[in-house]
Parts: structure tokens; sequence; C-alpha cells
């Protein structure tokens, strides 16, 4: 059974929002914190101690997604305007 399959279709519809904007800003901030945290602590010393960059990373992700889920959940309903109107959509 799906997730909030008994659940009204405008409550459905608001838990598939915020569920892809968590699931998004999650990955995202993931990935580009990794990126970010091995550029700034350098490959070589990523490689000498990882258990200390891993600890960084995770620190730094979770700061970025804290900041990211907020942003994704306000930004989107812009952005899926701004594309209906590029691609004519209603």
């Amino acid at each position: 059974m799906p997730l909030a399959a008994s659940a009204s279709p405008a409550t459905r519809a608001r838990l598939i929002h915020i569920t892809f904007g968590l699931l998004l800003s999650g990955m995202m901030s993931f990935i580009v914190s990794g990126i970010a945290t091995l550029r700034a602590l350098g490959f070589t010393v990523t490689a000498a101690a990882p258990g200390e960059a891993v600890v960084t990373w995770l620190g730094a992700w979770a700061v970025s997604w804290s900041i990211a889920f907020p942003v994704v959940l306000v930004v989107a309903p812009l952005v899926r305007k701004i594309v209906a109107r590029l691609y004519g959509a209603a």
C-alpha cells in the first residue's frame, strides 16, 4: 500500500510536494557538500585521514540540507511557473 493512500487528494499532493523537496534537497546537498569538502580539504588530506574528512563532510551536509530543504519548498513553485511559461503549458 502506498504511503498516505487513504489521505485526501489535497493532503496527498502536499505530502508529495514536501517529500519531493526533502529527497531532492537531501541528495543535492549531499553531493555538493561532498565535492566542496573534498576541494576544501584537498585530496591528499582526505586520503590521509578519511575518517576526519567524512565527519567534516557530514557536518557540512547537515548545515547545507537544513538550508536547502526550505529553499526548495519555497523556490520549486516559482520554477514550475517559469518552466510552464517557457513551454506554454497551463
